[in-house]
């Protein structure tokens, strides 16, 4: 939140009173409209956000559910990061069409790639649903049943904001449930890809430069969504035609100046400011260090058979980045976090709160104890929280085989429901039709070197409590040789013909195989013994945590506090400006293509490019994307962002397009715990240097032509 004043004095040391922390939600934008005007922006919050008008709202789309995008032309043309963009991207590619390497654009609407099961989503509206949720729920104690009469209070209200209309809606808690909003959206599931750089662009710098500055890569693809004749969402077809949306952005195209009002409008996933003491102290030192050292293990294989093989390369590619990018970035956050001295910080201002809650009684009464309750709670069920992280990296992470053993489960547990009510055959069809796709991109050879590591490791781990006898009685060895010799989930031709033959005979003989068996044994102990304990403690600090956050809210009123990111539409804003992130390091704003010359002659292969691709930028032909005769590649910016985040555009002052968000410094990734305007800057593809390579480079200048610029 900008200008946020911190309800404790003491930690102005820490944090300055005109820092850019906090994530707004753009049906309150109103009450920052003056704050942000006084930053130079130059637009009211109903040009911001509106329902009774278009706004720039309206061209900014949830893409896929993870990622943002923006509609950038009157024919619905999409742009987001090429790393979110890289699912579809790696799909369409294979050795004949190498597009991951070699990039790719359509020439014409009838050459763009359609992508079966890729969202584009609009927000229509923003409604404050409070009181309706939590209607009848004062004075539960039990926290199952509060739970349960808001989730039917949420239903009926869907219901009837929905009636008549052809939307969706998504109604969440904000502030740990002191609040709720409920999304009305509109989805489209016709969106398809028009272009993207090739992986020199659009990955340069590779792990090597992700979460760090300085920057210089090319993070952007480029989609289109595609709608009926009546302009209205609906399934891919040949007869639909490019969306015509209520807004775009126009794209400025003329000089940036370090200190310009910058703001991203966009989607950030997650963030958990009010963590207690004890949890991060958690954090710092047992979960993401555990975490980092098992996707460390699975990183050294891929890599390997990534060099090893072009065949490899392109089946693993996705799954590489996906795997490396919270790699590294637990990594900065880490570091990040000890830097900063956040335990110390949060003990602090526990205190501060504690202390506060004493001058009135009925807040003594109230909040007196939370903090104290919250520390306790983490002391006695982090266990839990470490054993749900470690089964996730590993089998949610780690070997692939464990995807396809939920298909098998939900058969053999269901076998004699699904053959007596005839949809056994419908069943074994849908979960068939999965298997050419799965095995498409996927290396036995490799996945058994990520088991044997990420076994061994997860056993070692965890609390032998939550480790079943069955799985420790057998060594990673003996589990690797049976199931990459015999199971039918590390072999495309076995699993097809379980799912071909499925009967009485073949359920009996499958719930022997050692795939299977390892599979329900960690699913099984996760069931029993590890679920119901994560449940119980964030229920039960979600709980506390509720009464923390009214604390924050009632006993420092002059305070301006913001919800955590939770995946909903948001708006948090800045300046375009470098940083100062440890002693005698200096970051400068921007970056220009000087840089990727310098990278490229260090003869680091995360810093290749394709032949031909340096003389042009050595040629300078930036025609007119340059300033001051450079062209700037990326730049930085005092933007509080997150995962979600990513592909959001970063507006000027008059909300003309800047550039794509695309990532955040490496000192910056503690920012999801804990903002420090010091040194938090978010990293941003200058949409000039977007331009310029579908210009330039790749010959799409109709793309470009699309677009309205301004200088």
């Amino acid at each position: 939140m900008k200008k946020i004043i911190l309800f404790f004095s003491f930690t102005m040391t820490c944090f300055f009173g005109r820092s850019e922390e906090g994530m707004l939600i753009p049906s309150l934008i109103a009450a920052f409209q003056s704050d942000m005007q006084a930053m130079g922006m130059k637009l009211s919050a109903e040009d911001i956000y509106s329902v009774n008008k278009a706004s720039i709202k309206d061209a900014i789309i949830h893409f896929n559910g993870g990622c943002t995008a923006e509609i950038v032309s009157p024919k619905g043309l999409l742009l987001t990061n090429h790393h979110c963009g890289y699912s579809q991207i790696q799909s369409h590619s294979s050795l004949e069409n190498d597009y991951l390497k070699n990039g790719f654009w359509a020439k014409s609407l009838s050459e763009e790639l359609p992508n079966p099961g890729l969202t584009a989503t609009r927000i229509v509206r923003i409604e404050d649903v409070t009181e309706a949720i939590l209607k009848g729920t004062e004075g539960i104690t039990d926290l199952a049943k509060k739970q349960s009469m808001i989730a039917a209070n949420i239903d009926a209200a869907k219901k009837q904001l929905l009636a008549g209309t052809n939307f969706a809606a998504d109604i969440k808690a904000f502030d740990y449930g002191n609040s709720y909003y409920c999304l009305i959206t509109e989805v489209f599931t016709d969106v398809r890809l028009v272009g993207t750089p090739p992986n020199a662009i659009g990955k340069f710098g590779g792990d090597t430069d992700n979460w760090v500055w300085p920057r210089h890569t090319g993070d952007f693809s480029v989609f289109r969504i595609y709608a009926n004749k009546d302009n209205k969402p609906a399934p891919y077809s040949k007869e639909n035609v490019p969306y015509t949306p209520l807004h775009f952005l126009p794209i400025a195209a003329g000089d940036k100046t370090p200190g310009e009002f910058t703001m991203v409008y966009g989607f950030p996933g997650t963030t958990e400011q009010h963590l207690v003491s004890e949890q991060i102290k958690h954090i710092i030192e047992k979960e993401r260090p555990a975490r980092i050292r098992m996707r460390e293990k699975s990183l050294s294989v891929i890599d390997a058979g990534m060099r090893s093989s072009d065949g490899i390369r392109i089946q693993y590619s996705a799954k590489q980045a996906s795997i490396a990018n919270a790699y590294k970035k637990w990594i900065g956050q880490v570091d990040g976090l000890d830097r900063l001295g956040a335990v110390a910080v949060k003990q602090a201002s526990e205190k501060a709160y504690t202390e506060k809650a004493q001058e009135n009684p009925a807040w003594k009464e109230k909040y007196g104890t939370v903090v104290a309750s919250m520390n306790q709670l983490i002391k006695e069920n982090a266990h839990f929280d470490f054993a749900n992280a470690m089964t996730s990296e590993y089998v949610g992470v780690g070997p692939e085989f464990y995807r396809l053993a939920r298909a098998v489960d939900d058969i053999v547990k269901n076998y004699d429901k699904y053959k007596a009510s005839g949809e056994l055959t419908e069943k074994a069809a849908k979960y068939r039709s999965t298997v050419e796709k799965f095995f498409k991109d996927y290396d036995a050879g490799i996945d058994q070197k990520i088991f044997n590591l990420l076994h061994e490791e997860f056993v070692k781990q965890m609390d032998p409590s939550l480790v079943s006898d069955a799985v420790k009685k057998q060594s990673t060895a003996a589990w690797s040789k049976a199931i990459f010799s015999k199971s039918i989930l590390t072999d495309k031709n076995r699993l097809l013909a379980f799912y071909d033959n499925i009967k009485d005979k073949t359920i009996q003989s499958v719930k022997k195989d050692p795939g299977y068996v390892l599979y329900t044994e960690i699913s099984g102990t996760y069931q029993a013994k590890i679920l119901p304990g994560v449940r119980n403690l964030y229920m039960k600090m979600d709980d506390l945590l509720k009464i923390y956050v009214e604390g924050k809210q009632v006993m420092f009123p002059d305070g301006k506090h913001w919800p955590d990111a939770n995946s909903t539409l948001r708006i948090t804003y800045g300046k375009l400006e470098g940083s100062a992130p440890r002693d005698g390091m200096t970051y400068t704003e921007h970056t220009t293509t000087n840089g990727i010359i310098e990278k490229y002659k260090t003869g680091n292969p995360d810093f290749e490019l394709l032949p031909g691709m340096l003389e042009i930028y050595q040629k300078k032909d930036f025609g007119p994307y340059a300033q001051d005769g450079e062209l700037w590649v990326c730049f930085s910016g005092s933007n509080h962002t997150t995962g979600g985040n990513s592909g959001s555009p970063v507006l000027n002052a008059k909300g003309h397009l800047m550039g794509l968000n695309f990532d955040r410094t490496w000192e910056s990734t503690m920012s999801d715990y804990m903002f420090d305007p010091t040194r938090c800057r978010n990293v941003v593809v200058d949409i000039r240097y977007v331009m310029w390579v579908m210009d330039k480079y790749a010959g799409a200048k109709h793309l470009v032509d699309e677009m309205v610029l301004i200088k």
